[in-house]
């Protein structure tokens, strides 16, 4: 991405806390989409020109600000500094925040729109059923004095229920009930998906889960940062049992119980990286075959037990030995201490939407993790959750009032204009075989764009908003996405549906449906802007599209076809070749140290490193064949290439935590924004040239030594 649920974006998704049912549904929303071959010669610079070209001359508006560079730093030492040197060091993290860049302050403009929106909507519940749900769900969730009185009310019944469970068969089917009733999910993720191998066809996919901390290397880990997350961790899990009625002693007996568990179960799960092989991902069982292999859970009655009217014979499972494992601890542990995990799981799913205790407690959580000073504003927590339970509702308010379609149109230009570069640069690759480029050119030019918005929006029949019960919509709205999900087997794939909301600041591509898609809310500077000149509208948007085509052939995407397939369409020699060139983007990233001794992790990072380094290509070859990018005439003292480089720093800077820093080097698929920044340009000529990098400068590589994939 420009990273989830799609399987590539450009920044990690912004966490909304959407659900009880943590970890139960397996949505990962992939899909196919089969788009006739066609072979497009590349298009010259007379067809290559972008519309996006409005001269800076009728604009005032400085896109490349001096003010905001360090310009005592050499270009060639520190590129990120020196186009952000000065912005970095003025500018804060806002106290309710644990980072602050380009794409923050573009998030707090969306956030800031969807409150007006909100709060619009719940003055006028009358007007029209669009504005009338979102406005009663955003009135139930601010009304802090009636969450207030009820306290832990609305999570006792389902604590009392499991309590009240008096043998393992009753527990197992209670996980079930849990489960199909949006109240929680545990020990394992379920839900229907696209088939990898077969994209015309929905499967029920299992996946592992089960923990709580967000990496299994906080459990396993024993260095003094670790280890403090896991004594913050179990205060909190103490902290919940005490606020729903337990004793303080049984509280803390109750949070051992539970790190226990939770740690067992990271030891079973598959680390980041290795989940990043979709071939290894892939095992398919028949339903008898896999309750052959797990024998306390019998997968007919669960499956049964779980809704499913409609399923499949089989099923895939992302980590077989995972579930195993916990068909053992079920059988291994307790029934008490199974009792106190499924309790603790209601708990945690809930405490985001109950009484301020419980959500102060949640925020010092939180706290140890990122280090966020300050709590998020109620209305910008809310307003999250509602754009990620009923995104296709205030989406359409939201483009109605906010997005121009002139953007969408000439953005679809710039996709184009950006496929056809990307086709020349795949056509002269001196690496690959003729056979493979064929089939690479075919892919490409498969792609399904979408752009702003979608062209069909869900309308959530049947779900029932109240304007008096909040905790009573957040369950409603899970159990409306648990059922529409599981009803999609035996219907045909819905290729419309996306993945991000409309005024969400990123963009991704999706393997399955062979898709990329931008909403919206990232079509703003400085990704993209009517006034500003093409090299700064190319090392922004253009970059960002580059990289999102270019997930289509990282070490993930390569291995899907033209039509979405997990199957393996290179040579042996091709792909071998790509191994290597990839190999040298993991030593380039291991390299980089973030945080004392922690350094950026190359081979969880290497899709994203690899989709910045081809993507930027793409966007510079393209923007090379414009009217500006064949002159050079300068704009505030800077050539257009050198305005080019400037904007892609440009859109990386931020500032950030030491806390969220370390938690984003374990789970973040994407490098920090200042190798993000510099790392790409190391190994592209044009650069070296635009600002007169040599040997000696700390950026510099020898041209031999550079980097080449697409």
């Amino acid at each position: 991405m420009v990273a989830g649920p799609p399987r590539h974006a450009l920044l990690p998704l912004t966490y909304f806390v959407w659900s009880f049912i943590q970890g139960c549904l397996f949505l990962v929303f992939q899909k196919s989409r089969y788009m006739k071959k066609t072979a497009i010669a590349y298009v010259m610079a007379g067809l290559l020109t972008v519309s996006l070209t409005v001269t800076a001359q009728k604009s005032t508006r400085k896109f490349i600000d001096p003010a905001n560079m360090d310009l005592s730093v050499k270009p060639g030492d520190n590129f990120y500094l020196y186009a952000n040197g000065n912005w970095v060091k003025n500018t804060p993290i806002p106290g309710s925040k644990t980072r602050w860049g380009s794409f923050d302050q573009l998030a707090e403009e969306s956030s800031q729109a969807l409150k007006g929106l909100l709060e619009e909507a719940a003055a006028n519940p009358g007007k029209n059923d669009l504005m009338k749900r979102v406005g009663d769900f955003y009135a139930s969730a601010m009304d802090s004095a009636a969450i207030e009185r009820l306290g832990a009310q609305p999570v006792k019944p389902y604590l009392d229920a499991i309590e009240n469970l008096s043998s393992k068969t009753q527990l197992l089917d209670h996980i079930n009930y849990m489960r199909s009733h949006a109240i929680a999910g545990t020990f394992y993720s379920i839900g229907v998906r696209q088939d990898a191998k077969d994209v015309t066809k929905y499967i029920i996919g299992l996946g592992q889960g089960g923990t709580t901390l967000p990496d299994r290397d906080y459990y396993l880990k024993n260095d003094a940062r670790n280890q403090k997350i896991r004594a913050d961790y179990a205060k909190y899990i103490a902290t919940l049992f005490k606020l729903c009625g337990w004793e303080d002693y049984k509280a803390f007996a109750n949070a051992g119980i539970v790190m226990q568990l939770e740690t067992a179960i990271a030891n079973a799960q598959m680390s980041r990286v290795e989940m990043r092989d979709p071939v290894k991902l892939y095992n398919k069982f028949s339903v008898d075959g896999l309750s052959a292999k797990t024998p306390n859970l019998n997968w007919n009655n669960i499956l049964t037990q779980l809704g499913y009217k409609k399923r499949p014979d089989s099923l895939v499972v992302s980590n077989p030995r995972f579930m195993v494992f916990i068909d053992s601890l079920l059988a291994a542990t307790s029934l008490p201490d199974l009792k106190v995990y499924l309790q603790w799981n209601v708990m945690k799913g809930a405490a985001p939407y109950l009484s301020k205790a419980f959500v102060d407690a949640n925020f010092a959580y939180n706290q140890s993790l990122t280090g966020q000073k300050e709590q998020t504003p109620r209305w910008q927590r809310m307003s999250g959750l509602i754009d990620g339970q009923l995104g296709d509702l205030l989406g359409q308010l939201y483009v109605d009032k906010y997005f121009n379609q002139a953007a969408k149109n000439r953005m679809l230009e710039l996709v184009n204009n950006l496929q056809s570069a990307f086709d020349h640069r795949i056509q002269n690759l001196d690496w690959m075989s003729a056979a493979t480029k064929q089939r690479a050119l075919a892919k490409l030019h498969a792609f399904t764009k979408k752009i702003g918005f979608p062209d069909k929006w869900k309308n959530y029949d049947g779900l029932a908003i109240r304007r008096d019960d909040f905790i009573g919509n957040v369950l409603r709205c899970n159990q409306w996405n648990y059922e529409d999900n599981i009803s999609r087997v035996g219907r045909p794939i819905d290729k419309t549906e996306w993945g991000m909301t409309p005024p969400t600041v990123n963009a991704y591509y999706r393997a399955n449906l062979n898709e990329i898609v931008f909403p919206a809310g990232i079509l703003r500077f400085p990704f993209f802007d009517f006034e500003a000149d093409d090299a700064v509208n190319y090392g922004g948007i253009g970059a960002v599209i580059g990289h999102e085509m270019t997930h289509g052939f990282d070490d993930q995407g390569r291995q899907f076809d033209a039509d979405g397939n997990l199957n393996d369409w290179w040579t042996k020699e091709d792909a071998d070749e790509f191994k290597k060139r990839a190999d040298q983007v993991v030593q380039q990233y291991n390299s980089f140290t973030v945080l004392d001794t922690l350094h950026v992790n190359g081979r969880l990072t290497l899709g994203e490193n690899l989709a910045d380094l081809g993507g930027l290509n793409i966007a510079y070859e393209a923007f090379k064949l414009t009217k500006q990018g064949k002159s050079n005439a300068k704009i505030d003292g800077f050539t257009p290439d050198q305005r080019f480089f400037l904007n892609w720093a440009q859109v990386w800077r931020n500032n950030i935590l030491p806390e969220a820093a370390a938690q984003r080097i374990l789970t973040d698929s994407h490098s920090p924004g200042v190798y993000r920044a510099n790392g790409p340009l190391e190994n592209i000529d044009a650069f070296y040239k635009a600002f007169n990098v040599k040997e000696g400068d700390k950026m510099y590589k020898a041209p031999e030594k550079r980097i080449r994939v697409w």
